[in-house]
C-alpha cells in the first residue's frame, strides 16, 4: 500500500509538472534573450598535435514576434564570441516586427569569429503586454555529400543585476 500511495504521488507531481508546462505563457512588454550560436563545432578525432576538425556552419538567427496582435520593436541583436568580447551589433536602430512578423539575421559559414561558444543577447520591447517573441538559430553545413544542421532556441535572460 506505501509503494502505491508513493507511485501516486509521484506520478501526480509529473502530471503537475506537465500542466505547468503547457500553461499559458506570461505576456511581457520587453526582455533580454540569450542565444547560443555556433560558427563552429569540433568533430571527428584529434590529430598528431592534439587538434580536432573544425566543421565550419553558417547561422540564421530568426527572430519572432508571436503575438497576433501587436507588434514588437527588437532593439539590438549583439553577437558575441566564445570570450564574451562584442563582435558585432546586427540592429543599429530599432526594427518593429508586425504580428507573427519576423526578422532574419545571418553568419556566413566562412566566418568563425564567433567560435564554438559564441552567443546573442537580443533585446526587444513592446508598447503594451504581448507574448514574447520566439529566438532560434538554425545552423547549417552542407557541403557535398554531408550535411549537418541543427537548432539552438533563446531563453529569457535578467540583465538588471
Amino acid at each position: 500500500m506505501r509503494r502505491l500511495r508513493f507511485l501516486l504521488a509521484i506520478l501526480s507531481l509529473l502530471c503537475a509538472g506537465e500542466a505547468a508546462a503547457q500553461a499559458e505563457p506570461a505576456l511581457s512588454k520587453g526582455q533580454t534573450l540569450y542565444l547560443p550560436v555556433y560558427s563552429h563545432v569540433y568533430q571527428g578525432s584529434f590529430d598528431r598535435k592534439g587538434n580536432a576538425d573544425k566543421l565550419l556552419l553558417s547561422a540564421m538567427i530568426s527572430i519572432r514576434n508571436r503575438d497576433p496582435k501587436r507588434a514588437i520593436r527588437v532593439t539590438s541583436a549583439r553577437y558575441y564570441d566564445t570570450d564574451g568580447r562584442l563582435l558585432r551589433e546586427f540592429v543599429a536602430q530599432p526594427r518593429t516586427i508586425g504580428p507573427f512578423g519576423t526578422i532574419e539575421l545571418f553568419i556566413e559559414r566562412h566566418d568563425d569569429s564567433g567560435g564554438s561558444g559564441a552567443n546573442f543577447a537580443v533585446a526587444w520591447e513592446a508598447d503594451a503586454s504581448v507574448n514574447p517573441p520566439a529566438l532560434e538559430a538554425v545552423h547549417a553545413a552542407l557541403e557535398g555529400g554531408r550535411a549537418v544542421m541543427f537548432t539552438t532556441t533563446g531563453s529569457p535572460i535578467r540583465t538588471d543585476n
